[in-house]
Order: C-alpha cells, then sequence, then structure tokens
C-alpha cells in the first residue's frame, strides 16, 4: 500500500469528530464571542507565551478540559453549568480541539465545537496595523 492510500486511524476519529460539528472559521471569532459563546484556550503555557495570548478566552488545561466543562462534574467551572451554553474549544492548529469538542457533545453539552485551524489561523487573520510609512500621503516621503 502506497503513502496515498494509507490512512492512520486518528485521521478516521479526526474525521469522525469534526462530521458533527459546526466549527467556527477564525474571522467569525469576534462575533461568537460577542453572542455569548464561551471561549476555551487548551494549548499549553508554552504555546501562549511564544505566540501570545487569545483575548477573551478562558485557559484550560487539556488534560483538564471535561472536568471542568461537565455540567454534572463536582470540578466544573461556574461557566460549564449551562448545557446549551456554545462553547469553542481552540488549539494550536485546530486538529486537538476538533477531538476535545467531540468528547464535550459526548458529556451533553450539544454546542460544543472548535475553532478552524486553531489560534494560528485566528492570528493570520487578525488585521496587521500599518507602518507609519503607510499612513503617509503618496510623495510625502520624498521631501
Amino acid at each position: 500500500m502506497s503513502d496515498v492510500e494509507h490512512k492512520c486511524q486518528i485521521d478516521a476519529l479526526l474525521a469522525e469528530a469534526r462530521a458533527d460539528l459546526d466549527r467556527v472559521a477564525p474571522a467569525d471569532l469576534a462575533a461568537e464571542m460577542a453572542a455569548g459563546a464561551l471561549v476555551v484556550d487548551t494549548r499549553p503555557e508554552k504555546q501562549r507565551r511564544r505566540d501570545g495570548d487569545l483575548p477573551g478566552a478562558m485557559v484550560i488545561d487539556r488534560n483538564v478540559l471535561e472536568w471542568r466543562l461537565d455540567p454534572t462534574s463536582p470540578h466544573r467551572i461556574p461557566e460549564a453549568a449551562d448545557r446549551g451554553r456554545r462553547i469553542i474549544v481552540v488549539c494550536n492548529e485546530g486538529f486537538s480541539s476538533s477531538l476535545a469538542a467531540a468528547t464535550l457533545r459526548r458529556l451533553g453539552l450539544s454546542r460544543a465545537t472548535d475553532l478552524a485551524g486553531g489560534y494560528q489561523a485566528w492570528r493570520a487573520v487578525l488585521p496587521r496595523p500599518r507602518r507609519p510609512a503607510e499612513d503617509a500621503p503618496s510623495g510625502a516621503g520624498d521631501v
């Protein structure tokens, strides 16, 4: 079997997890947050230090995510009491977040989903700050 024909089991699991998710496009994240979605950043501390925080997101380590968001768990966060709340899981590139969101759905959080492409895709769609030279009228710098 060639590499092209070979598919890892994790690829199949990921496709299955994503089949039921209404994944959020990076450009739509701010609107989701404004509408009351709970955005959960599961990236490790090292990645957050390197790349920056996701403003407005709650940081929950991946290894305790289900316990913090399960509405029936004695270890849940107060924000997770409503099973109908929109929860958007964010990882670095949008892979582990899909698996996590599918697990949250199995716990009864029917509106759980993830950010397509993860933090890196969100960061890529941010407006770039203009440099002062770009703000100057044409020819103004030629004096």
